[in-house]
């Protein structure tokens, strides 16, 4: 199964790569200040804030920002795992300067509800998530704090919502003509969502990126990551390249 899917992704990259230059590029209007996003990345893991969340899988990303507005469909589909759960997220986000704001919906294909319906948006039956951030990006570090507010979240000590949350800063930086990444995040208070019971730092990673160029007009990002979880004292090495027009 691995080996299709490899053959496969290889075979998108070779017509991706000889019909660049017969792509027409999508319409750009002067002076509108809007930008459209149309991506998608591949990896051999689904690694999230340290927690392993599938095997290889495709996750692409549509989005359109406004000056700052922006408003991004995310999701996540196992390509080796029938049994990976499916992800669809929605945020709406609004980014000034170094400032930024957002709220995000995250659905599952796995949770409260035993039939998955992505309409579905009752408090005790839905699989939706729904989380706030706010963080601002110094230059040498970003700070970002995640906390969930309704939805299918986990449960702290004594049974009740957790509102669970993270904190994550992430320090920038140039070295050997490839961008680095280094992150530490932690969970600040117990929760069955990232199955801590109490302040614990979840994820260590540090994350390259290069473009390797395949014509002169087209570029493939491809990155690495190496992700510790002190908490559940697991280890992850990610590889992923993406696909955008």
């Amino acid at each position: 199964m691995k080996t299709n899917i490899l053959l496969v992704i290889a075979t998108v990259l070779s017509l991706e790569a000889t019909a660049q230059s017969d792509t027409t590029p999508l319409p750009h209007r002067e002076g509108t200040g809007v930008d459209f996003t149309i991506a998608a990345d591949f990896v051999n893991e689904y690694i999230w804030r340290g927690l392993k969340c599938g095997d290889v899988a495709v996750q692409p990303t549509l989005g359109v920002d406004y000056k700052g507005l922006s408003l991004t469909a995310w999701g996540s589909y196992g390509l080796s795992n029938k049994d990976d759960v499916k992800e669809l997220d929605l945020t709406l986000a609004y980014n000034t300067g170094g400032f930024n704001i957002g709220i995000t919906d995250y659905w599952f294909s796995e949770g409260l509800d035993p039939d998955a319906r992505y309409f579905k948006y009752d408090a005790h039956g839905t699989n939706h998530l729904f989380e706030a951030n706010i963080g601002y990006d110094f230059g040498p570090v970003a700070l970002q704090w995640y906390t969930n507010f309704a939805g299918n979240d986990g449960l702290n000590k004594s049974g009740r919502r957790a509102y669970s949350s993270y904190f994550e800063a992430s320090v920038p930086f140039r070295l050997a003509t490839v961008d680095w990444t280094a992150t530490a995040g932690v969970v600040p208070y117990a929760s069955t969502t990232y199955d801590t019971n109490g302040f614990a730092v979840t994820n260590l990673s540090l994350r390259a990126t290069k473009d390797i160029r395949i014509t002169d007009s087209f570029s493939i990002p491809v990155f690495g990551q190496l992700t510790g979880n002190p908490s559940s004292q697991k280890a992850y090495l990610v590889f992923g390249f993406t696909l955008q027009p």
